[in-house]
Order: structure tokens, then C-alpha cells, then sequence
């Protein structure tokens, strides 16, 4: 449904690119993740498809047509939720949801239908008259998502829409978002939670640097990285093993008795189990194959700090 194609921005001459070269596809009627650390270039693009930013180098196009004609024939018809509260919070829930209605410029009989509509799907009919501003951090997250609705959208933009919720408040707007999808429509869904990537998204992709590091169905990004072996071991390695092994393993890692070696070959699994058993360090547990999306994204993105 919707093509990025060699999308680049820079916020300013001298910046580095915020996208460098972005090009994906999305399918209609699914949630589509997007991964990355601080500045990988999510908010960037996700600001492009919702108009706050324009292209300067590159296309979108959804359903084959350029996003400024198609957006034209349809303003309502792409919402954004974005990760900071957007809405008044003197006013109450009832007269935000009216409010942002009001300012797509529908009609009163289908602003109100709408708003009832919003108000529904994200359970807030309790607290309608009550204002914004004296909702907990999981009733604001919900207004946030219902305001974002109030358009009746086809594509939702979602960019950490969990954050600062406790379980329960967590568990309703994740299943709130299958349901949206469920009906046909389509959700960008930018999230630091894993977790929340492997529940609900049929499709991600990784970004760092303003590039797409890899994209597909989870188990496809899944396969694509490198075999990873895991092992326990009954006692922690001894210093001079560890650096021994670290200085022939690149990326080994050492966590107690924890060790984990990333890409190893599987023909190389019997010798290295034969050197731990030589040592006298015996084996409790040991895991092959392909790493989990988490270990995924940090092969991909490398484990330094980002700001």
C-alpha cells in the first residue's frame, strides 16, 4: 500500500542525512514495525507520511498514487499518534475529541458520530467529562490513540504509544491496534519494546543512520542474521579462558556464567564443547540457531550508547 522510494532529508545544510536513501513498502491491512536507536531516522519518516515534513529528495506514493495527491483527495484519511500527549489538557475528553474532529473539517452529524466512535473503541465513555489533564498515564495514552481516530482513519501512525503505562493499560492498547488492523486498515508502529514488535507486527524493519538495515516478516529478519550460540556453563569462566576465547570469538560475550557467541559456524560447536569439557567447566544448557529481535537489532545496530 505504501512506498517509501530513496527517500533523503537533512534538517539543515551542514547535518548529516536524517534519511539516507529510506526505501520500504508496507502492505494494507497489517502493523508494520520500525525499529531503531535514538536518531536512526523513524520520527523523520513517520513526519514525512503524516505532512509534517516534505520530501526533498525521493517519493511516497500509497496505492500507486504520489502521498500530496492522494492526501489531497483524502486529508482525514492518515492520523498520527505521536509519543507526546497532543491534546489540551484544560479541556475534557469530550471537548478535545470534538475539538481535533472540528479541525479536519468534518460535518457536525459525522464529527459527533466519529467522536462517539473514538470514544468507544478506546473504552473511555467513563471519563468523557472529565479533563485531560486528571487522567492517569494510561487513560491519556488511550485519548491519545482516540484523538488519532476521530478522522476515522485508513493508516495510523503510531509512535511509542505505550510508553510510561503500566500492564494492563499496556495489554489494551496493543490489542486496541490489532483490532484497527484487523478491520483493514494499516499501522506504522515505532516502539523501543521488542516485545511489542514480536506481538503484533506482521512485517519491521531496522533502521540506524537514516538507512533500513533490514526488512521483512519477523521471522524472515530473524533468519537473515547470523547463527548464535549460547551456552551455560556450571561455573564462571576463568580470566585467562575469557580473553583467550574473546581475542578468537569477535562479539563474544561474557555475563557470569553466561556466554554467547554471535555468527559461530555449527561445524565448530563440537570443538569448542570439547575444550570447555577439557577445562573442566561443564555445560548446563546450550541454544543454536537464530537469534531472538532483540539480539537481532543489536547485532545490526552495535551496542553503543545513543543519545
Amino acid at each position: 500500500m505504501i512506498h517509501f522510494a530513496n527517500l533523503r532529508y537533512r534538517y539543515r545544510p551542514a547535518a548529516p542525512l536524517a534519511l539516507d536513501g529510506v526505501s520500504l513498502d508496507i502492505e494494507r491491512g497489517g502493523i508494520f514495525g520500525l525499529l531503531g536507536p535514538n536518531g536512526a531516522g523513524k520520527t523523520t519518516l513517520i513526519s514525512l507520511l503524516a505532512g509534517l515534513l516534505s520530501p526533498q529528495d525521493g517519493s511516497i506514493a500509497i496505492d500507486g498514487e504520489p502521498l500530496a495527491a492522494w492526501r489531497a483527495r483524502q486529508p482525514a484519511a492518515i492520523a498520527l499518534a505521536p509519543q507526546d500527549y497532543a491534546f489540551y489538557p484544560m479541556l475534557t475528553v469530550a471537548e478535545n475529541l470534538d475539538f481535533f474532529a472540528g479541525v479536519q473539517g468534518l460535518p457536525a452529524p459525522r464529527r459527533k458520530r466519529n467522536c462517539a466512535e473514538a470514544i468507544a473503541f478506546a473504552c473511555l465513555e467513563a471519563v468523557v467529562n472529565r479533563r485531560a489533564g486528571e487522567l492517569s498515564g494510561g487513560l491519556r495514552r488511550r485519548l491519545n490513540l482516540a484523538i488519532g481516530l476521530t478522522g476515522a482513519p485508513d493508516v495510523l501512525l503510531l509512535d511509542e504509544p505505550t510508553v510510561g503505562v503500566d500492564p494492563q493499560s499496556r495489554h489494551f492498547l496493543l490489542e486496541a491496534v490489532r483490532r484497527f488492523a484487523a478491520a483493514g486498515h494499516t499501522v506504522l508502529y515505532t516502539s523501543h519494546y521488542m516485545e511489542e514488535i514480536e506481538a503484533v507486527c506482521s512485517a519491521l524493519a531496522i533502521m540506524d543512520d537514516g538507512k533500513v538495515l533490514t526488512t521483512g516478516t519477523l521471522a524472515e529478519v530473524r533468519r537473515g542474521a547470523a547463527q548464535a550460540l549460547t551456552l551455560e556453563i556450571a561455573s564462571p569462566l576463568p580470566e585467562a579462558h575469557a580473553a583467550h576465547w574473546q581475542a578468537r570469538f569477535p562479539g563474544m560475550e561474557v555475563a557470569g556464567t553466561h556466554l554467547r557467541f554471535p555468527d559461530f559456524a555449527a561445524d565448530a560447536i563440537a570443538a569448542l564443547l570439547a575444550e570447555l569439557t577439557a577445562a573442566g567447566l561443564a555445560i548446563e544448557r546450550m541454544e543454536y540457531g537464530a537469534p531472538n529481535l532483540e539480539q537481532v537489532f543489536m547485532q545490526l545496530t552495535h551496542h553503543s550508547l545513543r543519545d
